[in-house]
């Protein structure tokens, strides 16, 4: 009797275990997790953006422009197909506004925020997938620091908007001046590049303040503040100016910054504002757009000069800024600084026939090199790729399509060849772009193969000479 009891329950254990096996299967990694939130945020605001009432003329956007402009926002871009502030009524604007808002702080942070506000237990599963998301070091204290990130953003983002209105307010009156303030105070933290500056003529972002210095140092301000990451944040936060005592992240990614913001500003204020072109602006003028555009170029995606004015070595150059976009764990998209800050010092060791790396009197690990690596070539194909389609499909110069296609991947929203008259095939590349340069490349690379199983053995060495 005893037997045919042990006989009966053996096989019931046994589909448990199954089952449990099973269902550790189906789990989602954290790369298909970051994902599948990106993906679920655009379709849920391109269903509400299709909405009757979402558009002033009543009948709603077509499904290609609201996935367009939900994926635009979403990933923090700025590329529109309809002009922001003729088209979109104020329940548009507001969903624009939240997708970019979620999209600019992390659907993930903004998941564990609301978990941990409605009282519920953060499981490690939710750790690890924040600490995927912002690009932290480690896992301890990742919740506390969800917590700083949320109330920072909340602040720099209120007091762009109060810094904004004395140049709101006469030109559009309280109501709408305290909006359009608060507006571009997000989409300037959050590097988005959408404007409600259409009022004033089509497209023309914030070509209105070319000479205005409050506008510009101030939306200046709020774009490099959501480009540097939040970890670097955090490190100001404890450290204050005490650089040296920064994470060696955080102090690779002030010096690209640094570097990446002279440069550029040197060149465009000579070379670019000094032609017979630009002759109309004043000295002060040009130093506020050399600085602008050296700014906006990584990610941001306002400009308050015709880019197309620029030469095609300027126009060069931004590109390359556009790729390299912003920094970790950060509001920005692209390729990120610490990429560009690797390869550099990758090129170096090789240069000096060192066996690794080293930035700021530190090794870089050599798996760090190859990710490195991987993101430029992932980054150039993607941009090729799309620059080439685009040009074939509209029949335009190779520059304008280069310049559309680095303009999504790395999230940015500049435009030379106007997109809203681009074809639906063109505007399907432009949302795969945006969405792959949001959410990472290697993400979804990661999210597709999590389940591979790891290699246990390697196949014979052989050397083979490149270069």
């Amino acid at each position: 009797m005893e037997k045919r009891e042990r006989k009966r329950k053996f096989p019931v254990k046994r589909e448990e275990i199954k089952r449990a096996y099973k269902m550790r299967k189906r789990r989602f990694s954290s790369s298909q997790i970051i994902m599948l939130s990106f993906m679920g945020v655009i379709l849920l605001g391109s269903m509400l953006l299709m909405l009757p009432w979402a558009t002033k003329e009543r009948g709603g956007a077509s499904f290609l422009d609201a996935l367009f402009t939900a994926t635009s926002a979403a990933c923090v871009t700025g590329l529109v197909t309809q002009d922001t502030a003729t088209y979109w009524s104020v329940f548009g604007k507001a969903v624009i506004l939240c997708l970019i808002q979620i999209g600019g702080l992390g659907v993930i942070t903004i998941a564990i925020l609301i978990t941990r506000l409605s009282g519920r237990k953060i499981g490690l599963m939710q750790r690890s997938t924040m600490q995927e998301a912002i690009a932290a070091p480690q896992m301890g204290g990742i919740v506390r620091l969800t917590a700083f990130i949320f109330k920072t953003v909340l602040a720099i983002e209120a007091f762009g908007a109060v810094l904004l209105m004395p140049a709101m307010i006469p030109r559009f009156g309280v109501i709408r001046g305290i909006g359009y303030s608060a507006f571009h105070s997000v989409s300037a933290f959050c590097n988005a590049g959408f404007d409600l500056m259409g009022v004033n003529g089509k497209y023309s972002s914030l070509t209105a303040f070319t000479a205005d210095p409050l506008v510009n140092i101030v939306i200046m301000f709020l774009i490099i503040s959501g480009g540097i990451g939040f970890l670097t944040w955090d490190d100001m936060r404890k450290n204050k100016w005490r650089i040296h005592r920064y994470r060696m992240q955080s102090r690779v990614i002030v010096v690209v910054t640094v570097i990446l913001l002279v440069l550029p500003a040197v060149y465009f204020y000579f070379c670019e504002f000094g032609r017979d072109v630009w002759s109309g602006m004043t000295t002060s003028e040009r130093i506020l757009s050399a600085m602008f555009q050296s700014v906006t170029l990584r990610t941001a995606g306002f400009n308050t000069v015709d880019l197309t004015q620029m030469t095609e070595p300027g126009q060069m150059i931004m590109i390359l800024l556009m790729l390299v976009g912003g920094s970790p764990g950060s509001t920005a998209g692209g390729m990120k600084t610490t990429t560009l800050a690797v390869l550099i010092a990758t090129a170096a060791a090789v240069f000096k026939r060192r066996p690794n790396a080293h930035l700021l009197g530190r090794r870089i690990p050599g798996d760090t090199a190859h990710y490195a690596a991987t993101v430029l070539m992932m980054y150039l194909s993607l941009f090729l790729a799309g620059g080439i389609f685009i040009g074939y499909a509209e029949g335009i110069p190779m520059m304008p399509a280069l310049f559309e296609a680095a303009s999504a991947i790395g999230t940015v929203g500049l435009s030379l060849s106007g997109t809203p008259t681009f074809g639906a095939a063109s505007k399907l590349v432009l949302i795969a772009l945006m969405f792959m340069g949001r959410v990472g490349g290697m993400t979804i690379v990661y999210a597709a193969l999590s389940r591979k199983k790891p290699y246990v053995s390697e196949l014979p060495q052989e050397k083979i000479m490149v270069g």
